[in-house]
């Protein structure tokens, strides 16, 4: 890598409740990687399922893009997830919380009423820096 990435969480602020930091500083000469937000949607644009097969499917699709990029798992300093429902938050969180690695990436999580294709539960976009 060549640049550092620093995740934190600030001694005043409250502990996160999940594999995530409240920030993450990236220093040195850097490549940035935008991820657009990914569906559940398999390479034939079908859905896959419930939301743990969705979320698990939408991680997948990052992890190509990070790949292509020639990145890890360990490159993302930011996800930003959106959820149909509240009701989908505890299962989104243990196949997120399996897909991070450390240093935890900053991340926002969303409820929203619809996804831009019918059926879809969740989107996550993400930035990765190298």
């Amino acid at each position: 890598m060549t640049c550092q990435i620093d995740a934190f969480n600030p001694a005043n602020m409250t502990t996160p409740f999940g594999a995530y930091h409240q920030a993450v500083t990236v220093s040195g000469a850097s490549r940035w990687l935008l991820i657009s937000g990914q569906l559940g949607l398999d390479a034939a644009n079908q859905l896959t399922g419930g939301i743990e097969a969705q979320a698990n499917q939408a991680f997948a699709n990052i992890d190509q893009c990070l790949g292509h990029a020639g990145m890890t798992r360990a490159n993302i300093v930011k996800l930003s997830s959106f959820l149909t429902s509240r009701a989908l938050r505890g299962a989104y969180m243990q196949v997120r919380d399996g897909w991070v690695v450390e240093p935890w990436p900053a991340s926002t999580l969303l409820f929203v009423p619809e996804l831009a294709v019918e059926g879809a539960l969740i989107e996550i976009e993400a930035i990765a820096v190298a």
